[in-house]
């Protein structure tokens, strides 16, 4: 199994923007946390990570024929880009939205989410962990 993990603006910047909102661990961890957590499961996994909207595009669209599931947070992007929903659609991969805090709860311009229409569920507020449901709904998904 192949996953590729998808991460906005500003998700580099964990453990230093914000941390009564995001916490204390780095970007470098949230990586380190993932790619340890897939080796124990044998999932091969991609994490990559860019402030640019065309970036995650061409960061989704690379998925197709190589990949077999997407998690993506794409940070603000979540609130604004019909244009990585568009090529999330075009893809048409199994895709969870993560987002370490609890956007639902935060300003009201942070209620609306454009990539949730492209995937199979939403994991929000449970820090990076959220990042680790997702890799085992994907996993129990995918074997089935």
């Amino acid at each position: 199994m192949k996953i590729k993990v998808i991460n906005g603006p500003n998700i580099n910047m964990l453990g230093i923007r914000e941390p009564d909102i995001y916490g204390h661990t780095t970007y470098k961890d949230l990586v380190e946390t993932i790619q340890n957590y897939c080796k124990k499961s044998n999932i091969e996994v991609d994490i990559m990570q860019s402030n640019h909207e065309g970036d995650l595009v061409d960061m989704i669209q690379d998925c197709y024929n190589r990949y077999d599931a997407i998690i993506i947070n794409p940070a603000a992007y979540t609130h604004t880009s019909i244009a990585i929903l568009d090529a999330a659609k075009a893809v048409n991969l199994p895709m969870i939205e993560v987002h370490i805090s609890e956007v639902d709860k935060r300003e009201e311009f942070r209620q609306t989410s454009y990539i949730r229409q492209a995937c199979i569920k939403c994991i929000i507020g449970h820090g990076i962990n959220g990042y680790l449901e997702a890799i085992d709904t994907l996993k129990e998904l995918i074997e089935k």
